[in-house]
């Protein structure tokens, strides 16, 4: 074990209170002894891959951290982690689904929210926000909550906020990860305007999902949001993966989309290479 690899009972404890589970509740359900977890958990005992790898699917430990509590019970790590270029089956579904959306927005986000994959639809939305913003990689959540980003469009933004850090911080309770866990203090410091202090009060549609209601020199469109996983995905970066997709909420967002799409279309030069899904930053 090197100086910064932490103990396997350590890192076990950790994971089980993050789950808020007694070590009986976690014994009895990897059909174990709550005495044989106690020594797991001080090194009294060391456990079988087998038993790592029941453990970490009932805590619901991600892919990278069931690497990390092999490799400190001394175990090689069962998850190889791919750049996104190598996983060329997934990146070519992904890529079908970012262009069949058009042209409503849709992109694929790591784990820290940064922007690998987008289609090309609706430039227009990210009209005013700063060239630091836009330069790879792109980070969605500082893009859309930055004031120097879309945030000063966002007619909801004190709600819209509210909604992206509930998603961080249910992310850092699953996932203990720094990263995360800065990005979450960053953006809850970024300034609610004053006249959107208080959120309380949601239309119809907010009461169901929050929208992303957005100002555009095309008049105000409103997007509902909808995140898709791979869902028995074995290699860390793909599991990692989230296509966020926006979809209209009124028909008034639908003629918006519309005419944007009509507007990139004309503007862009025939020789230009197709942008569809293209790669914003890895």
């Amino acid at each position: 074990m090197n100086a910064d690899q932490q103990a396997f009972g350590v890192l076990l404890r950790r994971w089980r209170e993050r789950r808020r589970l007694t070590q009986t509740d976690l014994a009895l359900a990897a059909n174990s002894s709550t005495r044989h977890l106690s020594c797991l958990e001080t090194g009294k005992a060391q456990p079988s891959r087998a038993m790592i790898n029941r453990l970490a699917e009932l805590l619901d430990v991600p892919l990278r951290d069931r690497n990390a509590l092999l490799l400190a019970a001394g175990f090689a790590p069962a998850f190889r982690e791919t750049a996104i270029d190598g996983l060329a089956a997934a990146k070519a579904a992904m890529d079908r689904v970012l262009q069949a959306h058009r042209p409503y927005p849709a992109f694929a986000v790591d784990r820290h929210w940064n922007v690998v994959l987008s289609n090309s639809a609706l430039p227009q939305l990210y009209e005013g926000c700063t060239e630091a913003l836009m330069q790879p990689p792109i980070n969605a959540m500082r893009l859309m909550l930055h004031p120097d980003g879309m945030a000063p469009r966002i007619l909801n933004y004190a709600a819209w906020r509210g909604y992206s850090v509930s998603v961080l911080r249910a992310q850092v309770e699953a996932r203990a990860d720094p990263w995360l866990r800065s990005l979450l203090a960053e953006v809850s410091a970024y300034p609610v305007p004053r006249d959107q202090a208080d959120d309380s009060s949601f239309d119809t549609t907010e009461r169901l999902a929050t929208p992303l209601n957005l100002a555009t020199r095309f008049g105000t469109a409103s997007f509902l949001n909808t995140v898709t996983v791979f869902g028995t995905a074995s290699d860390i970066t793909l599991a990692e993966l989230a296509l966020e997709m926006l979809f209209p909420a009124d028909d008034r967002t639908v003629a918006i989309a519309e005419a944007m799409e009509a507007e990139r279309n004309s503007s862009a030069p025939s020789s230009a290479t197709p942008a569809s899904a293209r790669r914003v930053s890895s």
